[in-house]
């Protein structure tokens, strides 16, 4: 940048019930952040609107003048042309292109990831993952998304795929799930799972969320105690397989329920040790993403500075 200019980056972090839009900073400080409900069923223009207002009042905010926007949006999405696929959340969004709408109206170039691989760019680059060649976060919420940065890469399947490591299955006599397989790692070991397990062994069919039930497992109530020891053992099972499958120096844990890592950490722990014999286990670190709340965002902006190598 000219005259010693910091590099000012738009971010879009899309979710199936929120839009969070920020501008973020060439060190990975948020410097503005705003936030809108997605309401998906009103189509992507209407939501660009909205994206396009807010990110021009978070600009406002952060003074200073754009470089470029980059994106993170559930479900499919094709980094090469720009495009949404079928997103489970996103109805009616297929085929719309985010890269090209937004880059339009702000005369600056964008790029967009799976949201799972966004947070991975940001979390090895401005996080725990830092300086290092294999990593891998895990966001653990309303879903499970897993994104890999191998060797410096983002690793990508056959045509830029973003493989679902979030629906490999752990138990075949699980539940069902919309991936179409049954005992996925998602179907057993998300937030959702862990509400609807807790619902169906209370007496009284009782409904908690996931934080309500993690409350309630700090203070020693049995359900709850039980409900997260067996989400945190289904964490460990699919844990374990990453490091088996992948060995990576570090695999970082994020999302909403991961805000009580303390709860899951031991029987996480003691999954991996029990089930990674062939592998130096000893040597992966598993922690704490290190970005929080600030993931998407951060993520989002990093994948605008991996396509342009900044």
């Amino acid at each position: 940048m000219e005259g010693g200019e910091s590099l000012l980056i738009g971010a879009v972090d899309i979710g199936g019930t929120k839009i969070a839009v920020g501008v973020v900073d060439e060190a990975g400080k948020v410097l503005a952040r705003l936030e809108c409900p997605t309401y998906a069923n009103r189509g992507p223009l209407d939501a660009l609107d909205r994206i396009e207002a807010l990110l021009r009042q978070g600009v406002k905010q952060a003074g200073g003048i754009l470089s470029g926007i980059g994106i993170g949006c559930t479900g499919p999405v094709l980094p090469e042309t720009g495009t949404i696929g079928r997103a489970e959340f996103l109805t009616g969004w297929e085929g719309c292109n985010l890269v090209d709408e937004l880059g339009k109206r702000f005369r600056v170039s964008a790029a967009i990831e799976n949201d799972a691989d966004a947070a991975a760019l940001g979390e090895w680059a401005w996080g725990v993952g830092q300086n290092t060649h294999q990593f891998i976060l895990v966001t653990v919420g309303t879903g499970i998304g897993v994104g890999m940065v191998l060797n410096g890469q983002l690793y990508r399947g056959v045509e830029g795929a973003h493989p679902e490591i979030g629906h490999h299955v752990i138990d075949i006599s699980g539940p069902g799930c919309y991936c179409g397989a049954k005992g996925c790692w998602e179907s057993l070991a998300s937030g959702p799972a862990m509400e609807r397990w807790a619902q169906d062994n209370h007496p009284c069919g009782t409904w908690f969320s996931a934080s309500q039930l993690c409350m309630e497992a700090e203070r020693g109530q049995p359900l709850a105690l039980t409900a997260v020891q067996r989400t945190a053992g289904y964490l460990g099972v699919g844990l374990a397989n990453l490091v088996t499958l992948f060995t990576p120096e570090v695999i970082a844990l994020g999302g909403g329920l991961m805000q009580s890592h303390h709860l899951f950490w031991t029987k996480i722990v003691d999954s991996v040790r029990s089930s990674c014999a062939l592998v130096p286990y000893e040597k992966v670190k598993i922690l704490p993403s290190a970005l929080g709340n600030r993931t998407g965002l951060i993520g989002a902006a990093r994948v605008w500075y991996e396509k342009n190598r900044v």
